[in-house]
């Protein structure tokens, strides 16, 4: 049942099984495993002289006359007013006329919605309407809010997922009953229900916990079995030192920092080893990574070897590629490099695949299209991925693969591996997560460089802030502004990319701004990012998209609105996408909230650069219950778990499993058989793509 089109569920017919699909679900089980971004709380009425703007509330009362409608240009309204013992409230509904017959005077509601603004007075638009009976039973009770599209609202989904699981299949529990016992893990089934429809908070944190300590329990146990493979493995491809190597990096325009010497003398020590090098090189964004790429895979390629280079983006890849073409010749090397990417016509396809085959290409460059069933490699000895969390553990096994396969004399023989990633990760944590790499540390920024001028503002600076980006532009320079949601959602307050667009449209008239986001097709967001890489566009509108993927060293201004949405991890990688270039760069943090705590978070990042203290701290600031609203961190493609609110369950789960496969290696011993079979379909599917 579970694997039935979302179609089969009663009331979803074609039109709105498009609309699901454009979300990403296209099964029932796709749906099941659709965890809400947030959750609405029904709390008791709040009396109407307490109520603020901007929040969500009830109130009770009387209504003082019958609803009455009006008409405003295009735009149908239908007020009311509702009277409580301490003040009044105004209540407006949009095309809504036939509520008239419900609201009559002298009856008593509650009415349930945002609180804004008009004027001098507070409002509350669009509210839900409920008899005092029918919200008795529904207060104190937790709603699921989702992900939307237009067209498909949250009360659509919600009776979506309720039909769901009444028709659902159970799944058989595969977690071993001791491990469950030990850590008060909640029955997979269970959990799965009261992520989604949690009677309280003390349910949801059950459910979250079970379904989190998974995630990690299956990537943890993906990787253990990446090591196992790559453990002291004798390498075909053996490297001698090359001094033409060392006169190109003597020639660089400027020298390398200790940090940067030190990571290439270890990735050089490995290629030289006689052991297959699996190495992770983390560096802060723009410490000096891709040079050491570069000169790893020229090393390669002037032992006679292939190297080949993964980036997560068309056109990040195209940068690296074109980058590395205009050194070779300043250089010049007359080694060739070649480009794969997704999008190129069959007829460049079949070129570059006969130069990659032929070995005529010594580099390639190119997205996850290197990893497809046409491209055969000669000897490819070296796989870089460059931002490796955007490639799951199966790609980056498939590349190796693809390595495998190309030493035509000895089958089977693996490619040395180096992955470069941006996110500044602890080391403790780092060490789990690349269980199977070794970890160099690039924790330098090359000299000269101007540090990024940053300043955490409230809502009230943006006409400022608008002034400063029409001047940046003035000056000739570009700009990014991240939103942290696609489009208006019913319940959660935040900006948002599509709306927000038009307004700065309106506010900085002239101007070329575009957006940018994650449901556009890839085609389309390539053809974004290269124009605003060229410079036509001059603001980019976009969600975190942007985290990854485009040096634009001509963007000054990152301005993020609702910074307080984000871990401070992912601001910083957000952050790293300015200060590029010569000119000095600025970062806009809107704080949208007056919480307590949140203007305390966000000046860690007013104080500092460093990307590996801001990680540190985030883990130092992070608490159970962190994780309502939006994802905190986007570092690794898990669903719910968040490396830095879950760090110790992190480290519990690298434990129990360490323990388990000591005591059972590969998972042989018949009780753990619902577990090895899931196991075995989280490898199939691709790893992380499997749907826990």
């Amino acid at each position: 049942m579970n694997q039935e089109p979302i179609t089969s569920l009663k009331g979803i017919g074609e039109k709105t099984g498009a609309l699901f699909r454009k979300l990403g679900i296209e099964t029932v089980d796709d749906l099941l495993h659709d965890y809400p971004r947030g959750y609405d709380s029904y709390d008791p009425p709040t009396p109407i002289e307490s109520v603020r703007e901007g929040e969500i509330v009830a109130v009770s009362g009387a209504l003082l006359k019958t609803a009455s409608v009006r008409r405003f240009k295009q735009i149908e309204l239908t007020l009311a007013s509702v009277k409580d013992r301490s003040g009044v409230m105004q209540l407006t509904w949009y095309h809504m006329p036939y509520l008239r017959a419900t609201l009559q005077m002298g009856k008593r509601f509650v009415f349930r919605g945002k609180v804004v603004k008009k004027g001098s007075r507070l409002e509350m638009e669009q509210p839900e309407i409920f008899s005092p009976e029918d919200y008795e039973k529904v207060m104190g009770s937790m709603r699921p809010v989702y992900g939307q599209t237009k067209g498909l609202g949250n009360k659509a989904i919600v009776r979506a997922m309720e039909e769901a699981f009444a028709r659902h299949t159970m799944e058989r529990e595969y977690l071993p009953e001791d491990l469950r016992s030990r850590y008060e893990l909640a029955e997979y089934n269970y959990a799965l229900e009261h992520i989604h429809f949690p009677a309280d908070r003390a349910e949801l944190l059950m459910a979250r916990k079970r379904l989190v300590f998974d995630e990690f329990f299956f990537f943890l146990l993906a990787v253990r079995r990446l090591k196992e493979k790559r453990q002291d493995q004798t390498s075909s491809f053996v490297m001698h030192h090359v001094e033409a190597v060392d006169e190109l990096e003597a020639r660089l325009p400027y020298a390398l920092t200790s940090a940067q010497k030190r990571t290439l003398t270890e990735v050089q020590r490995d290629l030289e080893s006689g052991l297959v090098m699996n190495r992770l090189v983390q560096g802060d964004v723009g410490s000096g990574k891709t040079v050491i790429a570069i000169l790893a895979l020229l090393q390669t390629a002037y032992n006679g070897f292939q190297g080949a280079l993964m980036a997560p983006t068309e056109v990040l890849a195209r940068q690296h590629f074109e980058s590395m073409q205009e050194l070779f010749e300043v250089w010049g090397v007359t080694k060739q490099v070649v480009l794969v990417t997704g999008s190129m016509t069959a007829k460049e396809k079949r070129e570059a695949y006969k130069k990659i085959a032929s070995h005529e290409a010594d580099i390639i460059v190119g997205t996850h299209a290197l990893i497809q069933e046409n491209v055969h490699y000669d000897n490819l000895a070296l796989v870089i991925t460059d931002e490796q969390h955007r490639f799951g553990v199966g790609q980056r096994e498939a590349l190796g693969q693809k390595g495998a396969e190309s030493r035509k004399d000895l089958a089977g023989t693996l490619p040395h591996v180096l992955v470069m990633s941006a996110t500044p990760i602890p080391r403790t944590l780092a060490i789990i997560l690349y269980g199977d790499l070794d970890i160099s540390v690039i924790d330098e920024m090359p000299v000269g460089r101007l540090p990024i001028k940053n300043c955490v503002v409230d809502t009230g600076y943006r006409d400022r802030a608008y002034q400063f980006l029409s001047k940046e532009l003035g000056a000739g320079h570009q700009a990014y502004v991240i939103c942290p949601m696609v489009e208006a959602s019913e319940m959660i307050e935040a900006e948002n990319v599509l709306d927000y667009t038009k307004l700065l449209r309106e506010r900085i008239p002239g101007a070329r701004i575009e957006y940018l986001h994650g449901r556009m097709k890839g085609k389309e967001k390539n053809k974004i990012m290269e124009a605003f890489a060229s410079g036509e566009i001059q603001i980019l509108v976009s969600t975190t998209v942007v985290e990854v993927g485009v040096n634009v060293p001509n963007a000054t201004v990152m301005m993020i609105e609702n910074a307080e949405r984000f871990g401070l991890a992912q601001l910083h990688q957000l952050r790293g996408r300015v200060g590029r270039g010569k000119a000095q760069s600025y970062c806009i943090m809107v704080n949208g909230s007056d919480q307590d705590g949140t203007q305390e978070r966000l000046d860690i990042l007013n104080r500092s650069n460093d990307g590996f203290y801001i990680a540190s701290e985030d883990l130092k600031l992070r608490g159970p219950g962190d994780f309502f609203g939006m994802r905190q961190s986007g570092d690794l493609e898990f669903r719910l778990a968040d490396i830095f609110t879950d760090a110790d369950l992190l480290k519990t789960v690298a434990r129990e499993v360490d323990e388990l496969l000591k005591s059972a290696p590969g998972l042989a011993d018949p009780k753990h058989e619902a577990l090895k079979e899931r196991m075995d379909a989280y490898v199939s599917k691709g790893y992380e793509k499997l749907n826990l």
